[in-house]
């Protein structure tokens, strides 16, 4: 059975302090050595540059986003899991108990780990968009303004008889 990539999910690793490096190394090896290729896809650990000022001299660093921690693009199944885990500096996934929990498509895009579903949206003001999710799902409305930098709409509904305006992203639209 071949496997996807909408099957796998990123995953948070908590690790021991200062070990992202070489936990990222001792995984990668193991995903080799194992051939699981496609099972986990990435592992990552999220840098940044940053310019630190000592006795006035700038200097770029790249420091570690997330400190103790390492993400892991993979498809979750008792091997995959087994392994992760096993893999020398690693404390333990995170998620309630022991039962890992994948990142959401927010926290996501919001660590940058994947660019927006559409970078450019087909919409104008004044065209007719219906909502495809959250509480107004199914509802009809006008698009009143466009935020290409945040990537929302202002749509006018009408609520109770009156047009009212809602804030929404581009991914809970469709044009009609």
């Amino acid at each position: 059975m071949s496997e996807t990539a909408a099957e796998h999910r990123w995953y948070v690793v908590h690790t021991y302090s200062g070990y992202e490096n070489k936990v990222k190394a001792n995984l990668e090896k193991i995903i080799e050595n194992r051939g699981m290729q496609d099972q986990i896809l990435e592992v990552s650990v999220p840098i940044q540059n940053v310019v630190e000022v000592k006795n006035g001299v700038k200097k770029t660093v790249a420091r570690k986003v997330f400190p103790g921690y390492v993400l892991v693009f993979m498809q979750m199944n008792d091997e995959t899991w087994y392994v992760v885990r096993n893999t020398r500096g690693v404390t333990s996934f995170v998620g309630p108990g022991s039962r890992p929990v994948p990142l959401t498509e927010e926290e996501i895009r919001f660590m940058g780990l994947i660019e927006d579903i559409e970078e450019v949206i087909d919409l104008n003001e004044g065209d007719h968009v219906r909502i495809t999710t959250g509480p107004f799902e199914d509802s009809v409305g006008i698009v009143t303004e466009i935020n290409q930098s945040r990537k929302v709409v202002i749509v006018s509904l009408s609520i109770f008889g009156r047009e009212t305006p809602v804030e929404l992203d581009y991914v809970q639209i469709e044009k009609m």
